[in-house]
């Protein structure tokens, strides 16, 4: 058997042309297949059309149409967020431009763990981090590449430990679970939680809180919360936090592409006060997975992050000029999804990014329009962002469950599901900027259709 090619080096592209049509051809084959935004049956009807189509995972001797099958297994199996009618998570559709950049990280395959395994990719990331951090606080800071909210949140935590020698976290109850898990992972006290009669937090009942603590506080408010897309009163809380000496953070995974619109940047009025902030570029920002980051006002605060390890990061190679990489994640092996969020700031530049999110957030509008138009649907509230919280009029909340299982189970709609105001709501988060008002109305049919009467 001869040796298999590589991606990179002089060969690499010859060897991946004709495994690109491959690809593309299943992925075309596997999503007519699926026909719809959800493969069809459930759980354990997709799993049994993946056991059949892969057999053996392992088997003694290769074959030569696994990429064409798995990948086509993968593909008809799929949610695709591109579908109209799959509207549930905040799981963006990818931009073409984004992923195709990200197919020349993967075959060049940087780590960001030393300067001589990402000489370009370490420069990259300095001057995007850079630019991104502009874009949160107007002046100089810094920024961490992240895989997402999840850990930009936990680290947002730990630079507020270190800074601090230990923090109490407080948080509105509409605020993430990944800030819960985070205190547990750092061994902090449990969160002291806010109320959030409205969705959002409430400032005076934060004023009280902060009254009756002591020692260090960091308080998180929210900017885009993940089950309504609301945003925290973030003006009034830094207000409190000043007043107070609290420190600062804002999840902005969501809401933090609102940067890009001139339409829509306002809404994020008092983010610049935070002392860190989590942003997260695979929601409203069109990019595969990974792109979180996390912009931090003090780049001092970094310090903490600071680690040696001889065969990366020896002292003498870093008094020589190389740059120390092995501060800037928790992470040792880190892949460039730099270059992807680069190729779209570039490609699109703010006004091509702006649009994108002025767009969803106008569907959002739309459909809450037709919502309040109907007369067999109830409206939660008018949308903030890209989120719309809705539910068939009179119905129970099993009923409310059911028709979204029924959904998911036939592959006609996939729509999430929030609890607020102590009743359960379908939800649909609205990415895809090429939703047209026919398939909202359509959206609102398939519901309706489901829905027993």
């Amino acid at each position: 058997m001869s040796t298999p090619p590589l991606a990179s080096g002089p060969e690499g592209p010859d060897a991946l042309r004709p495994l690109l049509e491959t690809v593309l051809d299943a992925l075309r084959d596997g999503g007519e297949a699926r026909g719809g935004p959800l493969p069809a049956g459930g759980p354990e009807e997709v799993a049994r059309r993946v056991r059949d189509a892969v057999g053996d995972v392992l088997p003694q001797q290769g074959t030569h149409d696994a990429l064409r099958t798995l990948v086509r297994t993968l593909a008809e199996g799929s949610a695709d967020p591109a579908d109209p009618l799959c509207a549930a998570h905040l799981h963006c559709p990818p931009l073409a431009v984004a992923t195709a950049a990200d197919l020349a990280a993967g075959a060049l395959n940087p780590s960001l763990d030393s300067w001589d395994q990402a000489p370009a990719a370490s420069e990259l990331e300095t001057l995007v981090t850079r630019a991104l951090t502009h874009e949160v606080y107007g002046a100089a800071g810094d920024a961490l590449v992240t895989t997402g909210g999840t850990e930009s949140n936990q680290l947002a935590l730990l630079l507020a430990r270190e800074a601090h020698g230990g923090v109490q976290l407080i948080c509105g109850a509409n605020a993430h679970h990944s800030l819960h898990r985070a205190a547990w992972l750092l061994g902090l006290p449990d969160p002291v939680l806010v109320p959030a009669p409205a969705g959002t937090m409430d400032p005076a009942a934060l004023d009280e809180a902060l009254g009756e603590l002591h020692g260090p506080l960091l308080v998180a408010a929210t900017a885009g919360s993940t089950d309504a897309g609301l945003i925290d009163p973030l003006p009034d809380i830094a207000d409190l936090c000043a007043a107070h000496g609290a420190r600062l953070h804002i999840d902005a995974a969501y809401g933090g592409g609102l940067l890009f619109s001139d339409r829509h940047r306002a809404t994020l009025d008092g983010l610049h006060r935070a002392h860190t902030v989590t942003l997260d570029l695979h929601k409203l920002g069109w990019q595969p997975v990974a792109a979180g980051l996390l912009a931090v006002r003090d780049a001092h605060d970094l310090t903490a992050l600071q680690h040696r390890a001889d065969y990366l990061n020896a002292d003498d190679d870093t008094e020589a000029g190389l740059p120390d990489l092995l501060g800037r994640s928790l992470r040792t092996t880190r892949r460039p999804d730099i270059l992807k969020i680069a190729v779209t700031l570039k490609t699109l530049g703010r006004h091509g990014l702006g649009a994108l999110v002025d767009q969803v957030c106008a569907h959002a509008h739309e459909l809450a329009d037709l919502v309040e138009a109907h007369p067999g649907f109830e409206l939660y509230d008018p949308p903030t962002l890209s989120t719309v919280l809705f539910r068939p009029t009179e119905a129970t909340d099993e009923t409310v469950a059911a028709v979204r299982r029924k959904l998911l189970h036939d592959g006609r709609a996939v729509l999430g599901r929030a609890r607020l105001d102590n009743r359960l709501w379908l939800k649909a988060t609205l990415l895809n900027p090429h939703t047209r008002p026919s398939d909202l109305a359509a959206l609102l049919k398939l519901v309706e259709g489901h829905t027993p009467r």
